[in-house]
Protein backbone atom coordinates (compact mmCIF):
# COMPACT_ATOMS: atom_id res chain seq x y z
CA UNK A 1 0.00 0.00 0.00
CA UNK A 2 2.58 2.38 0.25
CA UNK A 3 4.12 2.13 -3.05
CA UNK A 4 0.03 3.77 -3.62
CA UNK A 5 0.68 6.16 -1.57
CA UNK A 6 4.13 7.16 -3.32
CA UNK A 7 1.95 7.47 -6.54
CA UNK A 8 -0.91 8.94 -5.54
CA UNK A 9 -0.80 11.17 -2.48
CA UNK A 10 0.33 13.87 -5.44
CA UNK A 11 -1.03 14.37 -9.42
CA UNK A 12 -1.95 20.23 -9.44
CA UNK A 13 -0.22 23.49 -7.91
CA UNK A 14 -0.90 26.87 -9.45
CA UNK A 15 2.96 28.24 -9.34
CA UNK A 16 5.65 25.89 -11.16
CA UNK A 17 9.24 27.32 -11.44
CA UNK A 18 11.58 25.33 -13.84
CA UNK A 19 14.72 23.94 -14.00
CA UNK A 20 16.84 25.66 -16.95
CA UNK A 21 18.34 22.59 -18.17
CA UNK A 22 14.89 21.08 -18.86
CA UNK A 23 13.86 20.34 -22.52
CA UNK A 24 11.77 23.12 -23.58
CA UNK A 25 9.89 21.00 -26.18
CA UNK A 26 9.14 18.51 -23.07
CA UNK A 27 7.72 22.12 -20.85
CA UNK A 28 5.31 22.49 -23.67
CA UNK A 29 3.90 19.17 -23.88
CA UNK A 30 3.83 18.90 -19.99
CA UNK A 31 2.06 22.85 -19.64
CA UNK A 32 -0.39 21.42 -22.19
CA UNK A 33 -1.36 18.46 -19.82
CA UNK A 34 -1.45 20.61 -16.66
CA UNK A 35 -3.74 23.69 -18.39
CA UNK A 36 -6.05 20.37 -19.57
CA UNK A 37 -6.33 19.18 -16.52
CA UNK A 38 -6.71 22.45 -14.49
CA UNK A 39 -9.95 22.63 -16.51
CA UNK A 40 -11.37 19.58 -14.55
CA UNK A 41 -13.27 20.79 -11.59
CA UNK A 42 -13.14 16.89 -10.27
CA UNK A 43 -12.04 13.22 -12.02
CA UNK A 44 -12.83 9.76 -11.74
CA UNK A 45 -10.57 7.21 -13.11
CA UNK A 46 -9.82 3.78 -13.82
CA UNK A 47 -6.43 2.41 -13.92
CA UNK A 48 -3.96 -0.15 -14.55
CA UNK A 49 -0.92 -0.89 -11.95
CA UNK A 50 2.08 -3.68 -13.18
CA UNK A 51 4.62 -4.08 -11.05
CA UNK A 52 7.84 -5.15 -12.48
CA UNK A 53 11.35 -6.19 -12.66
CA UNK A 54 14.41 -4.58 -13.43
CA UNK A 55 14.65 -6.55 -16.47
CA UNK A 56 10.61 -5.84 -17.14
CA UNK A 57 9.56 -9.15 -16.28
CA UNK A 58 5.74 -8.84 -15.13
CA UNK A 59 5.69 -9.85 -10.95
CA UNK A 60 1.60 -8.80 -11.11
CA UNK A 61 -1.23 -6.54 -12.19
CA UNK A 62 -3.70 -4.82 -10.50
CA UNK A 63 -6.89 -2.62 -11.38
CA UNK A 64 -7.80 0.25 -9.53
CA UNK A 65 -9.84 3.65 -9.22
CA UNK A 66 -9.19 7.08 -8.40
CA UNK A 67 -11.54 10.01 -7.44
CA UNK A 68 -10.09 13.55 -7.19
CA UNK A 69 -11.52 16.34 -6.33
CA UNK A 70 -9.25 19.69 -5.68
CA UNK A 71 -6.86 18.32 -2.81
CA UNK A 72 -9.00 15.66 -1.98
CA UNK A 73 -9.14 11.81 -3.22
CA UNK A 74 -9.84 8.21 -2.81
CA UNK A 75 -8.54 5.32 -4.51
CA UNK A 76 -9.66 1.71 -4.33
CA UNK A 77 -7.65 -1.82 -5.67
CA UNK A 78 -10.07 -3.92 -7.01
CA UNK A 79 -9.66 -7.48 -4.86
CA UNK A 80 -7.09 -5.92 -2.48
CA UNK A 81 -9.85 -4.68 -0.06
CA UNK A 82 -7.28 -1.81 -0.03
CA UNK A 83 -8.58 1.69 0.05
CA UNK A 84 -7.07 5.04 0.46
CA UNK A 85 -8.95 8.12 1.52
CA UNK A 86 -7.79 11.69 2.18
CA UNK A 87 -10.17 14.98 2.58
CA UNK A 88 -7.07 17.30 1.67
CA UNK A 89 -6.20 17.32 5.65
CA UNK A 90 -6.59 13.71 6.61
CA UNK A 91 -5.47 10.19 4.89
CA UNK A 92 -7.20 6.93 6.06
CA UNK A 93 -5.40 3.86 4.55
CA UNK A 94 -7.64 0.58 5.37
CA UNK A 95 -6.82 -2.83 5.01
CA UNK A 96 -9.90 -4.98 4.69
CA UNK A 97 -8.05 -8.46 5.45
CA UNK A 98 -6.66 -7.07 8.72
CA UNK A 99 -10.03 -4.62 8.86
CA UNK A 100 -7.94 -1.79 9.91
CA UNK A 101 -7.49 1.80 9.23
CA UNK A 102 -4.42 4.06 9.68
CA UNK A 103 -4.84 7.79 9.96
CA UNK A 104 -2.16 9.87 8.99
CA UNK A 105 -1.01 13.69 7.62
CA UNK A 106 -0.37 14.10 4.11
CA UNK A 107 3.41 14.38 2.85
CA UNK A 108 4.00 16.84 0.68
CA UNK A 109 7.72 16.51 0.76
CA UNK A 110 10.14 16.01 -2.37
CA UNK A 111 10.68 12.64 -1.96
CA UNK A 112 7.22 11.80 -2.66
CA UNK A 113 4.87 11.20 -5.80
CA UNK A 114 1.59 12.52 -5.15
CA UNK A 115 -2.13 12.26 -6.29
CA UNK A 116 -1.93 15.78 -7.71
CA UNK A 117 1.78 15.89 -8.75
CA UNK A 118 0.88 12.56 -11.26
CA UNK A 119 -1.58 14.84 -13.09
CA UNK A 120 -0.46 18.59 -13.12
CA UNK A 121 2.75 19.58 -11.63
CA UNK A 122 4.65 16.56 -11.72
CA UNK A 123 7.06 18.53 -13.51
CA UNK A 124 8.22 21.25 -10.77
CA UNK A 125 11.39 22.54 -9.84
CA UNK A 126 12.96 19.01 -8.52
CA UNK A 127 13.09 17.48 -11.88
CA UNK A 128 14.90 17.55 -14.95
CA UNK A 129 12.76 16.08 -18.18
CA UNK A 130 13.23 15.58 -21.93
CA UNK A 131 10.88 14.88 -25.16
CA UNK A 132 12.15 11.31 -26.26
CA UNK A 133 9.78 11.56 -28.81
CA UNK A 134 6.96 10.66 -30.70
CA UNK A 135 5.30 6.32 -29.70
CA UNK A 136 2.17 4.68 -31.07
CA UNK A 137 1.27 2.47 -28.35
CA UNK A 138 -2.29 0.57 -27.90
CA UNK A 139 -3.45 2.55 -31.45
CA UNK A 140 -2.80 5.96 -29.50
CA UNK A 141 -0.45 8.14 -30.55
CA UNK A 142 1.69 9.40 -27.14
CA UNK A 143 4.91 11.35 -26.55
CA UNK A 144 7.51 10.27 -23.78
CA UNK A 145 9.18 12.15 -21.53
CA UNK A 146 11.94 11.12 -19.33
CA UNK A 147 12.14 13.09 -16.17
CA UNK A 148 15.08 12.99 -13.56
CA UNK A 149 14.81 13.63 -9.66
CA UNK A 150 17.45 16.69 -8.72
CA UNK A 151 17.50 15.08 -5.85
CA UNK A 152 19.47 11.40 -5.89
CA UNK A 153 18.25 10.97 -2.77
CA UNK A 154 14.35 10.34 -3.76
CA UNK A 155 13.15 6.46 -3.63
CA UNK A 156 13.59 6.61 -7.39
CA UNK A 157 16.18 7.67 -10.48
CA UNK A 158 13.98 7.95 -13.58
CA UNK A 159 10.23 8.52 -14.02
CA UNK A 160 8.89 8.07 -17.84
CA UNK A 161 5.38 9.99 -18.98
CA UNK A 162 3.49 8.58 -21.90
CA UNK A 163 0.57 11.56 -22.86
CA UNK A 164 -1.86 11.19 -25.20
CA UNK A 165 -1.12 13.53 -28.07
CA UNK A 166 -5.43 13.92 -28.90
CA UNK A 167 -6.17 14.46 -25.29
CA UNK A 168 -3.52 16.06 -23.72
CA UNK A 169 -3.51 13.81 -20.56
CA UNK A 170 -1.20 11.02 -19.36
CA UNK A 171 -1.71 7.88 -20.98
CA UNK A 172 0.89 6.13 -18.70
CA UNK A 173 3.17 6.90 -15.57
CA UNK A 174 7.02 4.22 -15.33
CA UNK A 175 8.12 4.91 -11.81
CA UNK A 176 11.68 2.87 -11.90
CA UNK A 177 12.52 2.78 -7.94
CA UNK A 178 16.28 2.63 -6.42
CA UNK A 179 15.61 -0.73 -5.03
CA UNK A 180 15.25 -2.23 -8.78
CA UNK A 181 11.35 -2.52 -8.80
CA UNK A 182 9.59 -0.78 -11.64
CA UNK A 183 5.32 0.27 -11.44
CA UNK A 184 3.59 1.00 -14.41
CA UNK A 185 0.41 3.04 -13.87
CA UNK A 186 -1.66 3.51 -16.76
CA UNK A 187 -5.15 5.51 -16.94
CA UNK A 188 -7.96 3.57 -18.59
CA UNK A 189 -10.60 5.60 -18.12
CA UNK A 190 -10.66 9.44 -17.16
CA UNK A 191 -14.00 11.40 -16.74
CA UNK A 192 -13.25 15.43 -16.24
CA UNK A 193 -17.45 16.05 -15.29
CA UNK A 194 -18.03 13.91 -12.69
CA UNK A 195 -20.11 15.35 -9.66
CA UNK A 196 -18.49 14.13 -6.52
CA UNK A 197 -19.88 14.36 -3.29
CA UNK A 198 -16.79 15.71 -0.57
CA UNK A 199 -18.23 12.85 2.03
CA UNK A 200 -16.57 10.19 -0.71
CA UNK A 201 -13.11 11.44 0.52
CA UNK A 202 -13.98 10.80 4.15
CA UNK A 203 -13.55 7.41 6.26
CA UNK A 204 -17.09 6.77 7.95
CA UNK A 205 -16.18 4.20 10.32
CA UNK A 206 -19.97 3.33 10.61
CA UNK A 207 -19.41 1.71 7.56
CA UNK A 208 -16.70 -0.57 8.58
CA UNK A 209 -18.45 -2.91 11.76
CA UNK A 210 -15.73 -3.62 14.34
CA UNK A 211 -12.41 -1.58 12.53
CA UNK A 212 -9.36 -1.04 14.62
CA UNK A 213 -8.18 2.41 14.33
CA UNK A 214 -4.69 3.19 14.74
CA UNK A 215 -4.46 6.80 14.61
CA UNK A 216 -0.46 8.26 13.77
CA UNK A 217 -1.24 12.23 13.41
Amino acid sequence: MKSLIVFITTFFIATISFSQQSDPAAKKVLDAVSAKFKTFKSVQASFTLRNEDSKGTLLGTKKGTASLKGARYRVSIAGTGQEVFCDGANIWTYDKSANEVTITKPDNSANTITMQKLFTNFYDKDFLYKLNGDKKVNNKSVQEIEMTPVDKTKPFHKVYLLVDKNSKTIYSTRILDKSGAVMVYTVNTMNGTANLPDNLFVFDKSKYPGVEVIDLR
